[in-house]
């Protein structure tokens, strides 16, 4: 499984690149937007992880361009943007979950692991 996590945080993505890793995900890192678009329009990922707060932009962007594109890859955002309107906004452009910053990495691992789930039951309904 390959997850693009886009995350600026040197010590918050080194937690969650090797925690995933532990739990066999391929990790593509990004630290700002422009970097994530291009991982995106490069590859096929199985969960993206966002960050909102980008050095470049607002992850709310990626999100814009991943739906103009039909892209129908799960995205989880991750932020510490803990306004109810935050998790609305990003949820009502595309994102599938969302978690407050900060959060357990159990807890992260098990909403990656669901949105992948999701992920290929969306793709089977669209290949079939």
């Amino acid at each position: 499984m390959r997850l693009l996590l886009v995350e600026d945080n040197p010590i918050i993505g080194n937690a969650v690149q090797d925690h995933l890793h532990a739990e066999g995900w391929s990790v593509d890192w990004s630290m700002n937007l422009e970097s994530a678009i291009a991982a995106i329009a490069a590859a096929t990922h199985d969960v993206v992880l966002l960050d909102l707060r980008l050095p470049d932009g607002s992850g709310l962007d990626l999100l814009k361009f991943t739906e103009a594109r039909g892209d129908a890859t799960p995205v989880i955002v991750m932020s510490a943007y803990d306004q109810l309107s935050d998790q609305i906004a990003a949820m009502s452009i595309g994102a599938v979950d969302y978690l407050v910053k900060p959060f357990a990495l159990t807890e992260m691992a098990v909403r990656v692991r669901k949105a992948a789930r999701h992920g290929r039951l969306i793709r089977m309904r669209n290949a079939g």
